[in-house]
Protein backbone atom coordinates (compact mmCIF):
# COMPACT_ATOMS: atom_id res chain seq x y z
CA UNK A 1 0.00 0.00 0.00
CA UNK A 2 1.54 3.58 -0.51
CA UNK A 3 2.66 5.54 1.73
CA UNK A 4 2.71 9.69 2.04
CA UNK A 5 4.56 11.61 4.17
CA UNK A 6 3.41 15.09 4.47
CA UNK A 7 6.09 17.25 6.67
CA UNK A 8 9.94 17.09 5.45
CA UNK A 9 11.34 17.94 8.88
CA UNK A 10 13.46 16.01 10.80
CA UNK A 11 10.75 12.94 12.23
CA UNK A 12 8.86 13.56 9.09
CA UNK A 13 11.90 12.49 6.78
CA UNK A 14 12.94 9.80 9.22
CA UNK A 15 9.57 8.54 8.84
CA UNK A 16 9.78 8.55 5.11
CA UNK A 17 13.33 7.07 5.57
CA UNK A 18 12.53 4.14 7.42
CA UNK A 19 9.33 2.95 5.42
CA UNK A 20 11.37 3.77 2.14
CA UNK A 21 13.93 1.23 3.30
CA UNK A 22 11.83 -1.61 4.34
CA UNK A 23 10.92 -1.69 0.66
CA UNK A 24 7.71 0.53 0.89
CA UNK A 25 6.17 2.78 -1.67
CA UNK A 26 6.60 6.26 -0.04
CA UNK A 27 6.12 9.48 -1.27
CA UNK A 28 7.33 12.29 1.04
CA UNK A 29 6.19 15.73 0.77
CA UNK A 30 7.48 19.50 2.09
CA UNK A 31 5.83 22.54 1.07
CA UNK A 32 9.89 24.23 0.56
CA UNK A 33 9.91 23.97 -3.28
CA UNK A 34 13.72 24.78 -3.21
CA UNK A 35 14.16 22.32 -0.40
CA UNK A 36 12.64 19.60 -1.74
CA UNK A 37 14.33 20.32 -4.84
CA UNK A 38 17.86 20.34 -2.76
CA UNK A 39 16.91 17.07 -1.58
CA UNK A 40 15.99 15.62 -4.70
CA UNK A 41 19.83 16.96 -5.83
CA UNK A 42 22.01 15.62 -3.09
CA UNK A 43 19.50 12.84 -1.99
CA UNK A 44 19.99 14.39 1.68
CA UNK A 45 17.86 16.19 4.19
CA UNK A 46 21.25 18.14 6.07
CA UNK A 47 19.58 20.72 7.71
CA UNK A 48 16.63 18.47 9.90
CA UNK A 49 18.43 15.02 9.09
CA UNK A 50 22.20 15.67 8.69
CA UNK A 51 24.53 12.77 7.71
CA UNK A 52 21.34 10.41 6.82
CA UNK A 53 21.01 9.34 2.79
CA UNK A 54 17.58 9.13 1.23
CA UNK A 55 16.83 5.73 -0.45
CA UNK A 56 16.75 6.31 -4.02
CA UNK A 57 13.06 4.76 -4.25
CA UNK A 58 12.07 7.50 -1.89
CA UNK A 59 9.82 9.85 -4.41
CA UNK A 60 9.97 13.58 -2.75
CA UNK A 61 7.81 16.34 -4.21
CA UNK A 62 6.64 19.94 -2.65
CA UNK A 63 3.30 19.25 -5.09
CA UNK A 64 0.35 18.21 -3.29
CA UNK A 65 -1.65 16.90 -6.48
CA UNK A 66 1.02 14.32 -6.87
CA UNK A 67 0.42 12.69 -3.21
CA UNK A 68 -2.39 9.89 -4.27
CA UNK A 69 -1.86 7.39 -1.28
CA UNK A 70 -4.18 5.77 0.75
CA UNK A 71 -2.31 6.55 3.97
CA UNK A 72 -0.89 9.92 4.50
CA UNK A 73 1.48 10.81 7.59
CA UNK A 74 1.16 13.95 9.06
CA UNK A 75 4.07 14.76 10.24
CA UNK A 76 3.95 18.54 11.16
CA UNK A 77 3.42 20.67 14.28
CA UNK A 78 0.24 20.31 16.34
CA UNK A 79 -0.08 24.29 15.74
CA UNK A 80 -0.11 24.24 12.09
CA UNK A 81 -2.21 21.15 11.53
CA UNK A 82 -5.72 22.56 11.81
CA UNK A 83 -4.41 25.41 9.04
CA UNK A 84 -3.58 22.80 6.65
CA UNK A 85 -6.26 20.72 7.23
CA UNK A 86 -8.71 23.68 6.83
CA UNK A 87 -6.46 24.98 3.34
CA UNK A 88 -5.73 20.91 1.84
CA UNK A 89 -8.54 18.76 3.84
CA UNK A 90 -10.56 18.15 0.61
CA UNK A 91 -7.97 16.96 -0.83
CA UNK A 92 -6.84 14.10 1.92
CA UNK A 93 -10.54 13.69 2.70
CA UNK A 94 -11.56 9.69 2.65
CA UNK A 95 -8.18 8.91 3.48
CA UNK A 96 -6.03 6.99 6.19
CA UNK A 97 -5.11 10.12 8.07
CA UNK A 98 -1.93 9.50 10.94
CA UNK A 99 -0.69 12.33 12.74
CA UNK A 100 3.36 11.79 13.77
CA UNK A 101 2.74 15.39 16.15
CA UNK A 102 2.27 15.55 19.54
CA UNK A 103 0.41 18.55 21.24
CA UNK A 104 -2.97 20.43 21.97
CA UNK A 105 -4.21 22.83 19.50
CA UNK A 106 -4.07 26.13 21.15
CA UNK A 107 -7.33 27.19 19.75
CA UNK A 108 -9.90 24.61 19.76
CA UNK A 109 -8.22 22.64 22.99
CA UNK A 110 -8.51 19.05 20.66
CA UNK A 111 -5.66 16.61 20.00
CA UNK A 112 -4.79 15.94 16.16
CA UNK A 113 -7.46 13.04 16.03
CA UNK A 114 -9.64 15.81 17.00
CA UNK A 115 -8.59 18.37 14.48
CA UNK A 116 -8.54 15.56 11.69
CA UNK A 117 -12.02 14.73 12.57
CA UNK A 118 -13.63 17.95 12.37
CA UNK A 119 -11.79 19.15 9.05
CA UNK A 120 -11.99 15.84 7.43
CA UNK A 121 -14.84 14.64 8.73
CA UNK A 122 -14.91 11.29 5.48
CA UNK A 123 -11.33 10.10 6.70
CA UNK A 124 -9.86 7.73 9.46
CA UNK A 125 -7.90 9.55 11.96
CA UNK A 126 -4.93 7.76 13.94
CA UNK A 127 -2.07 9.09 15.89
CA UNK A 128 1.51 7.54 15.61
CA UNK A 129 3.22 8.48 19.04
CA UNK A 130 5.58 6.94 21.91
CA UNK A 131 9.42 7.42 22.33
CA UNK A 132 11.33 7.79 19.69
CA UNK A 133 13.71 10.64 18.04
CA UNK A 134 13.93 11.13 14.82
CA UNK A 135 18.17 9.93 14.24
CA UNK A 136 17.08 6.98 15.98
CA UNK A 137 14.51 5.88 13.80
CA UNK A 138 16.46 7.30 10.16
CA UNK A 139 19.44 4.86 11.40
CA UNK A 140 17.11 1.87 12.06
CA UNK A 141 17.69 1.62 15.47
CA UNK A 142 14.95 -0.56 17.21
CA UNK A 143 12.05 1.46 17.98
CA UNK A 144 8.63 0.93 19.71
CA UNK A 145 5.60 3.35 19.07
CA UNK A 146 2.06 3.58 19.85
CA UNK A 147 -0.50 3.42 16.90
CA UNK A 148 -4.16 4.64 18.30
CA UNK A 149 -6.81 4.54 15.83
CA UNK A 150 -10.71 4.18 16.88
CA UNK A 151 -11.70 1.87 14.30
CA UNK A 152 -9.27 -1.48 15.03
CA UNK A 153 -10.20 -2.73 11.47
CA UNK A 154 -8.01 0.30 10.18
CA UNK A 155 -6.09 0.29 12.96
CA UNK A 156 -4.53 -3.33 12.26
CA UNK A 157 -4.25 -2.56 8.31
CA UNK A 158 -2.03 0.75 9.34
CA UNK A 159 -0.12 -1.65 11.69
CA UNK A 160 0.78 -3.99 9.02
CA UNK A 161 1.62 -0.64 6.14
CA UNK A 162 3.90 1.09 8.68
CA UNK A 163 5.61 -1.74 10.71
CA UNK A 164 9.21 -2.56 9.99
CA UNK A 165 11.79 -4.71 11.28
CA UNK A 166 13.30 -1.78 13.62
CA UNK A 167 10.09 -0.01 13.53
CA UNK A 168 7.36 -2.14 15.84
CA UNK A 169 3.78 -0.42 16.36
CA UNK A 170 2.02 -1.52 18.94
CA UNK A 171 -2.05 -1.30 18.74
CA UNK A 172 -4.53 0.63 20.44
CA UNK A 173 -8.03 2.17 20.00
CA UNK A 174 -7.72 4.88 22.52
CA UNK A 175 -6.65 7.36 20.43
CA UNK A 176 -7.46 10.11 23.65
CA UNK A 177 -5.10 8.24 26.01
CA UNK A 178 -2.21 7.81 23.26
CA UNK A 179 -2.34 11.44 22.38
CA UNK A 180 -2.79 12.97 25.60
CA UNK A 181 0.37 11.02 26.81
CA UNK A 182 2.21 12.28 23.98
CA UNK A 183 1.40 16.30 24.54
CA UNK A 184 1.00 16.15 28.13
CA UNK A 185 4.74 14.63 28.50
CA UNK A 186 6.45 17.22 26.91
CA UNK A 187 5.19 20.05 29.55
CA UNK A 188 6.71 17.57 32.47
CA UNK A 189 10.06 17.51 30.08
CA UNK A 190 10.39 21.29 30.53
CA UNK A 191 10.01 21.36 34.12
CA UNK A 192 12.46 18.69 34.31
CA UNK A 193 15.22 20.34 31.76
CA UNK A 194 14.77 23.45 34.09
CA UNK A 195 15.35 21.79 37.17
CA UNK A 196 18.65 19.93 35.86
CA UNK A 197 19.74 23.33 34.60
CA UNK A 198 18.85 24.79 38.21
CA UNK A 199 21.28 22.34 39.81
CA UNK A 200 18.22 21.14 41.99
CA UNK A 201 19.50 17.81 40.89
CA UNK A 202 17.95 14.03 39.82
CA UNK A 203 15.98 13.47 42.97
CA UNK A 204 13.92 16.74 42.29
CA UNK A 205 13.70 15.16 38.14
CA UNK A 206 12.77 11.68 39.53
CA UNK A 207 9.77 13.69 41.78
CA UNK A 208 8.49 16.24 38.90
CA UNK A 209 8.45 12.66 36.82
CA UNK A 210 6.35 10.57 39.20
CA UNK A 211 4.16 13.52 40.00
CA UNK A 212 4.03 14.79 36.72
CA UNK A 213 2.81 11.13 35.43
CA UNK A 214 0.00 11.68 37.89
CA UNK A 215 -1.19 14.81 36.40
CA UNK A 216 -1.13 13.11 33.02
CA UNK A 217 -3.12 10.68 34.58
CA UNK A 218 -6.15 12.60 36.25
CA UNK A 219 -6.62 14.69 33.13
CA UNK A 220 -6.37 11.86 30.75
CA UNK A 221 -8.82 9.74 32.73
CA UNK A 222 -11.34 13.16 33.07
CA UNK A 223 -11.01 12.89 29.01
CA UNK A 224 -12.11 9.48 28.33
CA UNK A 225 -8.87 7.55 28.46
CA UNK A 226 -7.53 4.42 29.56
CA UNK A 227 -5.61 4.07 32.32
CA UNK A 228 -3.44 1.21 30.46
CA UNK A 229 -3.02 3.97 27.55
CA UNK A 230 -0.79 5.87 29.96
CA UNK A 231 0.96 3.31 31.46
CA UNK A 232 2.17 1.98 27.73
CA UNK A 233 4.38 3.48 25.10
CA UNK A 234 2.56 6.66 24.57
CA UNK A 235 2.59 7.89 27.94
CA UNK A 236 5.49 6.16 30.33
CA UNK A 237 7.36 5.15 27.97
CA UNK A 238 7.59 8.42 26.53
CA UNK A 239 8.29 10.31 29.58
CA UNK A 240 10.55 8.31 30.42
CA UNK A 241 12.26 9.51 27.27
CA UNK A 242 11.61 13.07 26.87
CA UNK A 243 12.80 13.45 30.69
CA UNK A 244 15.76 12.02 30.45
CA UNK A 245 18.06 12.82 27.87
CA UNK A 246 19.13 15.83 26.07
CA UNK A 247 17.83 15.02 22.15
CA UNK A 248 14.79 16.18 23.89
CA UNK A 249 14.22 19.54 22.47
CA UNK A 250 11.53 19.91 25.38
CA UNK A 251 14.43 19.02 27.53
CA UNK A 252 16.44 21.38 26.57
CA UNK A 253 14.23 23.86 26.03
CA UNK A 254 13.44 23.63 29.50
CA UNK A 255 17.12 24.30 30.41
CA UNK A 256 17.19 27.61 28.60
CA UNK A 257 14.77 28.58 30.58
CA UNK A 258 17.27 28.82 33.23
CA UNK A 259 20.05 29.36 31.03
CA UNK A 260 18.85 32.11 28.63
CA UNK A 261 19.86 29.93 25.15
CA UNK A 262 17.73 30.60 22.67
CA UNK A 263 16.75 27.64 20.59
CA UNK A 264 16.02 29.68 17.09
CA UNK A 265 14.18 27.61 14.52
CA UNK A 266 13.14 24.72 16.75
CA UNK A 267 9.36 23.32 17.45
CA UNK A 268 8.84 22.67 21.01
CA UNK A 269 5.15 21.50 21.40
CA UNK A 270 5.58 21.42 25.26
CA UNK A 271 5.45 24.98 25.40
CA UNK A 272 2.40 25.91 23.57
CA UNK A 273 0.83 22.36 25.14
CA UNK A 274 1.47 23.88 28.67
CA UNK A 275 -1.04 26.39 28.32
CA UNK A 276 -4.00 24.44 26.59
CA UNK A 277 -3.43 21.55 29.01
CA UNK A 278 -4.13 24.30 31.99
CA UNK A 279 -7.06 25.91 30.32
CA UNK A 280 -8.13 21.98 30.35
CA UNK A 281 -7.59 21.34 33.65
CA UNK A 282 -8.76 24.42 34.89
CA UNK A 283 -12.30 23.81 32.68
CA UNK A 284 -12.27 20.50 34.67
CA UNK A 285 -11.61 21.64 38.21
CA UNK A 286 -8.05 19.23 37.93
CA UNK A 287 -5.20 20.07 39.75
CA UNK A 288 -1.99 20.10 37.96
CA UNK A 289 0.49 22.04 39.59
CA UNK A 290 3.60 21.08 37.78
CA UNK A 291 1.29 22.34 34.18
CA UNK A 292 0.76 25.20 36.34
CA UNK A 293 4.43 26.56 36.71
CA UNK A 294 5.61 25.06 33.62
CA UNK A 295 2.52 27.71 31.49
CA UNK A 296 4.49 30.90 34.03
CA UNK A 297 7.96 29.64 33.43
CA UNK A 298 7.13 29.86 29.50
CA UNK A 299 5.11 33.32 29.73
CA UNK A 300 7.83 34.76 32.30
CA UNK A 301 5.72 35.13 34.71
CA UNK A 302 7.68 33.28 36.99
CA UNK A 303 11.64 31.98 37.51
CA UNK A 304 12.48 28.49 38.36
CA UNK A 305 13.53 29.25 42.17
CA UNK A 306 9.42 30.79 41.96
CA UNK A 307 8.13 27.48 40.65
CA UNK A 308 10.21 25.21 42.88
CA UNK A 309 9.01 26.89 45.60
CA UNK A 310 5.01 27.15 44.29
CA UNK A 311 5.70 23.35 44.54
CA UNK A 312 7.57 22.85 47.65
CA UNK A 313 5.04 25.13 49.96
CA UNK A 314 1.43 22.96 48.90
CA UNK A 315 0.12 21.36 51.35
CA UNK A 316 1.30 18.14 51.92
CA UNK A 317 -0.98 15.21 50.82
CA UNK A 318 -1.11 11.55 50.51
CA UNK A 319 0.22 9.99 47.33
Amino acid sequence: MNIAVLGAGSFGTALAVALSRAGKPVTLWGRDSARIDEMRQTRRNEARLPGVALPDGLTLTHDLTEVTARIVLLAMPTQTLAGFLAGSGPALDARMLVACCKGIDLTSLEGPTGVIARLCPDAVPSVLTGPSFAADIARGLPTALTLACADDGFGTQLQEALGTDTLRLYRTTDTIGAELGGALKNVIAIACGAAIAAGLGDSARAALMTRGYAEMQRLAAHLGAKPATLAGLSGFGDLALTCTSALSRNFRFGQSLVSGDAMPGQTVEGATTAGAALALAQSAGIDMPITAVVTALVAGEMDVTQAMQALLNRPQTTE
